[in-house]
């Protein structure tokens, strides 16, 4: 059954953790990642042109290979990340349709990052595997 985005966005942040830990290559290439740094994220996804709603924002813990925690927040300011992805809702679309990498949106310009770009860059195949991950969870939008 497809989660609707944003009207399910708490059941799909659920199922996006879900399939970070039962996915082993995640496992494989995330090894390292937030070990001895704060490697969780804040994925923020903003309105734009076609969806005029409220800022979505979701925390997602990442921990050498492992997603310690998945969830959507209103308060942005009040979960400890150490990465922010920002990115407006049709572009999100697009990366979770498959029709644009995560790292070829930040080259872009499409998304923007907070936090160190270099470290980010050092495990691309984990963005990557993290975002063909999300991009399995079976997806609809409202907008």
């Amino acid at each position: 059954m497809a989660l609707t985005l944003p009207s399910d966005a708490d059941a799909w942040i659920d199922a996006w953790g879900e399939k970070l830990n039962d996915s082993a290559e995640y496992s494989e290439v995330g090894a390292g990642w937030g070990v001895d740094f704060n490697g969780d994220f804040l994925f923020h996804i903003r309105p734009d042109d076609t969806y005029d709603g409220e800022d979505l924002y979701f925390f997602v813990g990442l921990e050498d290979g492992v997603c310690t925690d998945a969830f959507r927040t209103g308060d942005p300011d009040g979960v400890d990340w150490g990465f922010a992805f920002r990115g407006e809702y049709s572009t999100w679309k697009r990366l979770l349709r498959q029709d644009l990498g995560a790292i070829d949106g930040l080259m872009s310009g499409e998304f923007e990052l907070d936090g160190d770009m270099q470290r980010t860059l050092q495990y691309s195949d984990a963005a990557v595997v993290m975002t063909e991950e999300a991009a399995a969870v079976e997806t609809e939008f409202e907008y």
